[in-house]
């Protein structure tokens, strides 16, 4: 990777601007930087949906960032990433609302959990951090674009670096033995900054202005799973350099709501914390494999929905 600023922006909560009348949507904002991504967007006036699968923690989440805020304006919406027919439901009940859409902050994720397959048929890691996040963006982008200006933010990871020589291995992806449950995670990484590639390069004459972010070190509850030895020794590392998650979510804010995302046209790039500018390494930046990434989603949603 290639930083291209030498340095972080001085970026910080107090320089997001007055978000009255804007709407926003971030997935996993029950916990984490997700929560601290939204909470933020409240208290600068957006109206936000907290996108989740639990219902109990998502309207707990409701009321505490009401109470926290004072903004009314802060509502649950049902989702689960690794159902594709949840995520259809999630984006018929917020259309149904004929709101627009300014913000989408694609936060949830899962990290190195044991190999599972989804209800879909899809290996969990892949399904929940791009499949779901796919379909949810693709089915939302005419309210996003008819919105515009509006912003798309891909939490992402720095992890896609460890992602194999290939990029992504799709004719493995749900083979059990072809790989590590961290390698599956990078591989899943590496997908949202392509697909932020791609969608941009698709909306290149459009007002929405796509980018992936890198929220740093951060101790979540992503990574509840990291139980053998690898794990372990991340976890070291994670307490060594971790950050709050009110840090971890400033450069996605950054992405969110910076005017400068706008005044520089800041689009399909990737960013890390706070709000750095970085060339990331020859995978991350593959148009090719960026496009086949695409195809490849598109063919398996349409094959396991039927369309």
């Amino acid at each position: 990777m290639f930083d291209i600023f030498n340095n972080s922006k001085n970026f910080t909560t107090d320089d997001i601007p007055d978000l009255q009348g804007k709407i926003a949507i971030v997935t996993g904002a029950n916990t984490g930087i997700g929560f601290a991504t939204a909470q933020e967007l409240a208290r600068k006036n957006a109206h936000v949906f907290i996108a989740c699968r639990n219902q109990t923690k998502g309207e707990k989440t409701v009321d505490e960032i009401k109470q926290v805020t004072g903004n009314d304006k802060v509502e649950y919406l049902p989702l689960d990433l690794s159902s594709l027919k949840s995520v259809l439901k999630a984006t018929e009940l917020f259309l149904d609302r004929k709101l627009p859409l300014h913000i989408l902050v694609n936060n949830a994720g899962i990290m190195a959990t044991p190999f599972t397959l989804t209800e879909d048929g899809i290996q969990d890691q892949f399904a929940i951090n791009h499949i779901g996040h796919f379909l949810f963006t693709i089915k939302l982008l005419p309210t996003i674009e008819a919105s515009a200006p509006s912003r798309i933010v891909n939490v992402c990871s720095d992890a896609y670096y460890y992602a194999p020589e290939c990029g992504i291995d799709f004719e493995n992806i749900n083979n059990p033995d072809a790989c590590s449950t961290y390698s599956r995670y990078c591989q899943s990484k590496l997908a949202n900054i392509l697909f932020s590639l791609e969608l941009n390069k698709r909306l290149a004459d459009k007002e929405v202005y796509v980018n992936s972010v890198h929220p740093g070190i951060v101790k979540t509850e992503i990574q509840r799973n990291l139980k053998d030895f690898k794990g372990y020794m991340v976890k070291i590392i994670v307490g060594l350099f971790v950050t709050s998650a009110e840090k971890g979510a400033a450069t996605s804010l950054y992405c969110a709501t910076s005017p400068e995302i706008i005044e520089k046209n800041l689009r399909g790039k990737y960013f890390e914390p706070v709000g750095k500018l970085v060339i990331p390494k020859k995978s991350g930046t593959d148009e090719n494999l960026a496009l086949k990434l695409w195809k490849y989603s598109e063919e398996l949603i349409n094959k396991k929905l039927n369309f």
